[in-house]
């Protein structure tokens, strides 16, 4: 079988390779899946690169989400051959995928291949942080590069649950797009002062939360932004650049900054807590209530033009491989 394979760290378009390799049988609490589509998530790009919060064991697949039918199962696997299902697995950018049968989740047939693939990283994380944010009806919450994939949903959800929200960006392109989506305000923040405007947009009293995944000074000046007692919960670097933080800001405003990595809230949520999320998730998808553009689709074959293209400045929608 074929699949995307790196042998040291470095950018993903100079690394990656297709290598045909073995297809090997699942274990007892496995399933061997048939990969449909995969996307192409910022945090695959990272993890190539050995910047993310789990490193990599060279040789290594890449990818870490995806939508396929299950062809073998393991003894303990409570699931039928035949299943169409959203899988995650260290690897997903291959034909064919091993995985422990409960990272599953059955995919509803109303649900295309193309949602399905992205099920898990980003609707996830975007419902979770929302939760986890406090935020209420009625008040702000500010998104840093909301253009992004996850940015649009997190937009979206908002709009649902009528919270106010404020989206930072670099080009106007796709301002349109985000008020189309539910954004109450964009600032751009190569043109105007971030805090200053935040400050007028809410008469001064901040926003509630911010989800912050730029870093740099884009993180330092959200930080501003925060009313008193306000949460950021921190969940990406993009510009690889660390914040200044003003701690005085933080001591009288009483703010929390927090780091939020979906992987450790999967594990340390209750129950209750991650089956709200999942059927929400699922409901939202299935019903179409947050759109999930697809911009491009390129074979594995053709990986290093689609990770040149995933990385690209200005996209709309997310870029998937299918086999």
């Amino acid at each position: 079988m074929k699949r995307v394979i790196f042998h040291q760290f470095g950018k993903p378009s100079d690394i990656l390779t297709v290598e045909e390799v073995t297809k090997h049988s699942p274990g007892p609490d496995e399933v061997l899946i048939r990969v449909l589509a995969s996307p192409i998530n910022p945090s695959d790009v990272m993890f190539v690169q050995n910047l993310y919060g789990i490193r990599p064991q060279l040789p290594s697949g890449a990818g870490f989400e995806g939508v396929g039918i299950i062809e073998e199962a393991g003894a303990n696997a409570k699931i039928a051959v035949g299943t169409r299902v959203s899988f995650t697995a260290i690897g997903s950018w291959s034909e064919y995928v091993i995985t422990n049968h409960r990272t599953l989740i059955p995919v509803p047939d109303a649900m295309t291949d193309d949602v399905a693939a992205q099920l898990f990283v980003n609707p996830f994380t975007a419902v979770a942080m929302v939760e986890e944010s406090g935020v209420k009806e009625g008040e702000w919450l500010m998104v840093t590069a909301c253009a992004s994939a996850l940015g649009k949903m997190v937009i979206q959800i908002c709009k649902m649950r009528g919270i106010k929200t404020i989206g930072t960006v670099r080009r106007n392109d796709l301002n349109d797009e985000l008020q189309a989506l539910g954004l109450t305000e964009v600032i751009n923040t190569e043109e105007e002062n971030l805090p200053k405007r935040v400050q007028h947009i809410t008469k001064y009293e901040g926003v509630k939360a911010v989800l912050e995944c730029v870093g740099g000074q884009t993180a330092a000046d959200a930080v501003k932004c925060l009313g008193r007692g306000g949460i950021m919960l921190i969940y990406g670097l993009m510009s690889l650049q660390d914040p200044t933080v003003n701690f005085g800001l933080m001591v009288f405003r009483e703010l929390t900054l927090k780091g939020f990595w979906l992987t450790d809230w999967m594990k340390r949520t209750n129950a209750a807590t991650r089956q709200h999320v999942s059927e929400e998730v699922l409901t939202l998808l299935s019903t179409g209530q947050v759109q999930m553009p697809i911009e491009a689709i390129y074979s594995l074959e053709d990986i290093k033009n689609a990770v040149i293209h995933a990385e690209a400045h200005g996209r709309w929608g997310k870029v998937l491989l299918k086999p």
